[in-house]
């Protein structure tokens, strides 16, 4: 990440227990890990975070990913980027050439960096993927904020040694949730498979009984 481009730092960093949470939300959508604000430095690089949890690896021909831009939460939502197969910039004409993808699906890592950031830039940027045969399609949405310079340095020790303990015990949390949600998913939808191959078949003895009884 540029020196110049960060984001926000919260007192003791608890604000992160949030972050770390969104990792396994109640519903089965993808996980997708962003952080709700992102500071960077007008006229400086800032690489805009955005990475997922799937159950499955990623597979380049079924893998896709979409990058809007809103100007408002309630603006209509224009796409800069995508990834079918390669990526795609689609050189909107308010970034022009200045976006570049920065991730590496294979690595469950879809962030892109917008050089030059510019005051106009400020605004929601939205993070979309699907991961096959993941069914559920992940979403975050990153709030960029330009700012004109940099905020003054805290002394954040005492924040550091918290984060790092707190964040220790969730990560590890967090990944044995994970293992299970995926066991359950991929048990569901074995489940979900199985029972439609039952109906075709039960459709298709019925028909074969049908077609003796005229017969007879």
């Amino acid at each position: 990440m540029h020196r110049d481009a960060w984001p926000p730092r919260p007192a003791f960093r608890l604000a992160g227990l949030g972050l770390f949470f969104s990792l396994v939300p109640p519903g089965q959508s993808m996980e997708v890990t962003v952080p709700t604000t992102f500071n960077a430095i007008n006229g400086t690089d800032a690489r805009l975070p955005c990475t997922f949890n799937s159950c499955y690896t990623v597979n380049y021909k079924q893998f896709s990913l979409n990058w809007t831009y809103q100007e408002c939460s309630n603006c209509s939502e224009e796409m800069f980027l995508q990834f079918r197969m390669k990526v795609i910039n689609l050189r909107l004409e308010r970034f022009r050439d200045r976006v570049e993808f920065s991730g590496n699906p294979s690595k469950y890592d879809a962030s892109v960096t917008l050089r030059k950031v510019q005051v106009e830039d400020e605004g929601l940027y939205n993070c979309y993927i699907m991961n096959p045969p993941d069914r559920h399609r992940g979403h975050g949405k990153i709030y960029l904020q330009v700012l004109m310079e940099e905020p003054p340095k805290r002394d954040s020790t005492v924040a550091v040694i918290v984060g790092a303990s707190v964040g220790g015990f969730l990560a590890v949390v967090i990944l044995v949730l994970v293992v299970v949600k995926c066991v359950r998913r991929k048990k569901e939808q074995k489940l979900s498979t199985d029972d439609l191959k039952t109906e075709e078949d039960g459709k298709t003895e019925g028909e074969g009984n049908a077609d003796d009884g005229a017969n007879f």
